[in-house]
């Protein structure tokens, strides 16, 4: 499985994928600064966007991005590693 969050904290990047793996979950890490994400995006089974770390640009592309293609997409407030846990919970179920 592979996910992508888009947002969060840079400094939580390393742990925000450590979680990932324990749940056997391949994650793409964005912070939302960059240029262009729906090019790298690629082929995920579900978006996590951390909305309070991201910029409207950056949420356009990704939602523009996954626009028809059946891919959820979770977005919260706030960006710990405990809002990604749910995330992933939630997407898994």
């Amino acid at each position: 499985m592979c996910a992508a969050v888009v947002g969060g904290m840079d400094r939580l990047k390393r742990t925000y994928m450590n979680e990932a793996k324990k749940n056997g979950i391949k994650l793409k890490c964005y912070t939302g600064k960059e240029r262009k994400i729906s090019d790298t995006l690629g082929e995920v089974d579900f978006v996590v966007l951390f909305t309070n770390k991201v910029s409207h640009k950056a949420r356009k592309d990704v939602l523009a991005a996954v626009r028809g293609k059946d891919v959820p997409v979770i977005m919260r407030h706030s960006c710990g590693v405990s809002a990604l846990r749910k995330c992933i919970e939630e997407a898994t179920a």
